[in-house]
């Protein structure tokens, strides 16, 4: 875009309160990008499947899923690197695909790929000049320096990219790709190639750098954590299509399916039975007010109740006491993740702190230690146990 050209940045609220800082309001905002129910396949395999969502403006949506659920197909067919074959792609309500298909180079959108892919021959200024060459030199000159000073390299501007730590080569990556001001920009597993403390690191400084600039943003990860830091909302897909999308607490807490539930941590379900104002389970009666929709109307019906290993708690039991048995027990360094069989032959993960002692083997008393609302299903024999999906994987 040349600088004539550019646009203003809306303001966006921030009315949505999440980690990390203010996240986007989704109420108040222009749509910049929408998806309606775009297909695609390659030979007899269907990648994508009738996926609709839209992204408004300075909003970061994360696409979550693991490898070959289409997520990385949906960024190429966003980007135009990629035709659908039915549905349609609009970038600020203007169709890009169908038969008025816009090629990549056409669309007024960023890129920042995994490998960073920048010239070893050019300086860290000379890269991320390379997208606005045909800008006046004194207004392409500052718009340089002033994404330089955006992403902390005002002193590195004239080193190589052999010259630079891996962080600081992707964050030249991220400047290149905003230099010409897109309206969207598109990061393809932007920290895979980075260790995990730079990773864990990088991904707050890129949220931070999206936020000051005002840019729209798509991401794609298999990573949850990586996910829940960085975004305002996240799309968790499966098999093409999109399971459930909405706030990184939303979807961790509340999810609508069990492969979300599994997918997004250790879950565990314990099953029971709605019995006047709570669900009888192996862990105790849960009060109805502590579980997310389920009220006495459905008194009488089975149902599971998803745990995560931090909702509960097991101690040494005395002679009698015990509800369950330590059957697993994995060291993590700061923390211990049990799985405890309980006397309802349900299996539940408990997270201890790595002092708390409690051996494999040991009678225990499970118990809930929840301190917000439990997601719930009805119920179903193909229930995940700690950790696992409903297909068996170990997660």
């Amino acid at each position: 875009m040349r600088p004539a050209e550019r646009r203003e940045v809306t303001p966006v609220s921030s009315d949505v309160q999440g980690r990390g800082g203010t996240r986007t309001s989704l109420s108040t905002t222009r749509t910049v990008l929408e998806l309606d129910g775009l297909e695609k396949s390659y030979d007899a395999t269907t990648v994508i499947r009738d996926l609709s969502v839209s992204v408004r403006d300075g909003e970061l949506l994360t696409l979550l899923g693991p490898s070959g659920c289409g997520k990385t197909t949906t960024l190429r067919l966003i980007a135009g690197l990629e035709r659908p074959d039915g549905g349609s792609v609009r970038l600020d309500d203007t169709a890009v695909s169908g038969p008025e298909f816009v090629p990549a180079e056409r669309r007024d959108v960023g890129v920042v790929f995994q490998e960073f892919a920048l010239f070893p021959h050019l300086s860290a200024r000379a890269n991320i000049a390379f997208g606005i060459e045909e800008w006046p030199e004194a207004e392409r000159e500052a718009r340089v320096d002033e994404l330089l000073e955006l992403v902390g390299l005002a002193d590195h501007g004239k080193k190589a990219p052999e010259e630079l730590s891996g962080g600081q080569q992707q964050r030249v990556a991220l400047a290149r790709s905003l230099a010409p001001e897109p309206q969207l920009l598109l990061l393809d597993e932007p920290f895979s190639n980075l260790d995990v403390d730079l990773r864990v690191e990088m991904r707050e400084e890129v949220r931070e750098i999206l936020k000051e600039a005002g840019v729209t943003a798509v991401s794609v990860t298999h990573d949850q954590e990586e996910a829940m830091s960085i975004s305002d909302r996240v799309a968790v897909m499966n098999d093409g299509r999109i399971e459930q999308i909405g706030t990184p607490e939303e979807v961790f807490q509340q999810p609508e399916s069990r492969f979300v539930a599994g997918f997004l941590g250790h879950a565990s379900f314990v099953a029971g039975r709605v019995k006047g104002d709570c669900v009888e389970t192996g862990v105790g009666c849960v009060p109805l007010d502590r579980i997310h929709g389920l009220t006495d109307d459905y008194h009488g019906s089975e149902v599971d109740l998803m745990v995560r290993p931090d909702d509960v708690r097991a101690r040494p039991a005395t002679p009698g006491e015990a509800n369950g048995e330590v059957v697993h027990r994995r060291y993590l360094g700061p923390t211990v993740l049990y799985r405890v069989a309980i006397d309802t032959g349900d299996v539940v993960g408990c997270m201890h702190n790595h002092a708390d002692r409690v051996s494999l083997d040991d009678p225990v008393v499970a118990s809930l230690d929840a301190d917000h609302e439990l997601a719930w299903f009805p119920h179903d024999e193909q229930r995940m146990a700690d950790g696992r999906s409903d297909r068996g994987d170990a997660l």
